[in-house]
């Protein structure tokens, strides 16, 4: 509960702010102008990472409507790397990986997605693989080499470590590389890396390891929350992936996930079996509407602007054509009715159009503003529009 206090109040200060802080501050890389999309291993297999996981994901994601929807970096988490050679070159596991990492990556690529790798700042991973300490400028180049297009780098085994200096390293050895990459910062808020991170890297974690349960979500929603003025284009705040799908939340939980993922301008990395997902899921997932709105090019985050009471919440996010997207969030175990003041929610106009971006549908004009039941542990998410 300490986390929430002042949200809103917060919040409600922001909503009609101008842009993000100036570019000059942030990685100016020309990559992740929108939050990256895309596939991560860890969520849901773990260690149990191999090549024909890989190709098959690519496979499913190229077949399914996930990359034409957006989803285009397919990334291997921990576990892939199992040495270094005698001259320090990361060594991928040749029993899990026979062909080699850049013939799998070449692989990814010709299913029209791009390609993730993951590493850590520190001695070793958090599974105890090589870490990228000391191999900086040699690592960037291997994945380069490796037509790698996205790196994850972890923060584990780095004590004593100072994590704006390291993650500044391998930053400049990603940009000394040759190639154009993505660069993931994953140091769990441990380091404000709000105050830090938007210089070094294009997205960074503002949280601990996300569950798949309810209360686990909506922790890292507060937390990555209270950052919002620093996120835009090329630099985002990250509450870690999704869980969409893994079975830990009903499909309502879930809808409400992706919506605040949405609303936050997060990273949109899915974390499930793609191969076999549900109807349910997928309908999710692949929600062009929602989608539109955690892509839109204005880059804001959006923030609470009502809380009527503690489980009850308003949402605003800006977005390019001066329309507004609203989530009407019910945190409770009961139904509720919640209104969404237009004024409020910083769309200064006496009548508006709205339209449910999970119904599809088109509800009418109107006054001042919208007000639904919404379900328990669930979301209404509409975008607003002036009228006039």
């Amino acid at each position: 509960m300490k986390i929430r206090i002042g949200i809103a109040a917060l919040s409600l200060a922001l909503v009609g702010a101008s842009a993000p802080q100036s570019h000059s501050v942030y990685l100016d890389n020309g990559l992740a102008l929108t939050p990256p999309m895309g596939w991560n291993s860890w969520n849901h297999f773990g260690c149990n990472v191999s090549e024909s996981l890989i190709r098959e994901t690519a496979d499913s994601m190229a077949a399914n409507g996930m990359r034409d929807a957006g989803y285009k970096y397919v990334v291997i988490d921990d576990c892939w790397q199992v040495a270094r050679a005698a001259d320090g070159t990361i060594i991928a596991d040749s029993t899990r990986f026979p062909h080699g990492i850049a013939a799998l990556a070449d692989y990814v690529h010709s299913k029209g997605l791009k390609f993730g790798i993951y590493t850590d700042a520190g001695t070793k991973t958090c599974q105890g693989r090589p870490g990228t300490y000391g191999h900086e400028v040699q690592d960037a180049r291997t994945y380069a080499a490796w037509h790698v297009d996205y790196v994850k780098e972890d923060w584990c085994n780095a004590s004593g470590l100072d994590a704006p200096t390291q993650y500044a390293k391998f930053r400049d050895a990603l940009a000394h590389s040759g190639r154009k990459i993505v660069f993931s910062i994953c140091e769990w808020g441990h380091n404000q890396p709000w105050d830090w991170a938007p210089k070094t890297g294009n997205l960074w974690r503002t949280t601990e390891d996300i569950e798949d349960k309810w209360p686990s979500m909506l922790t890292n929603l507060d937390i990555s929350a209270q950052h919002s003025k620093i996120a835009g284009p090329g630099a985002w705040n990250d509450p870690d992936m999704l869980e969409v799908g893994n079975g830990g939340m009903t499909d309502g939980e879930y809808r409400a996930h992706f919506s605040m993922w949405a609303m936050m301008a997060a990273p949109l990395l899915a974390g499930n079996d793609v191969r076999t997902m549900s109807a349910a899921t997928k309908a999710i997932l692949l929600n062009p509407e929602v989608i539109a709105v955690d892509q839109d090019s204005l880059g804001a985050q959006g923030v609470i602007v009502w809380e009527p009471t503690p489980e009850l919440q308003v949402w605003s996010k800006r977005l390019h054509d001066g329309s507004i997207a609203v989530a009407l969030l019910n945190r409770s175990t009961a139904p509720a009715k919640i209104s969404a003041n237009f004024w409020r929610a910083g769309l200064h106009v006496g009548s508006a159009s709205v339209r449910d971006l999970w119904a599809h549908a088109d509800l009418g004009t109107f006054k001042n503003e919208y007000a639904t039941t919404v379900a328990a542990h669930a979301v209404v998410m509409i975008r607003v529009k002036p009228v006039g």
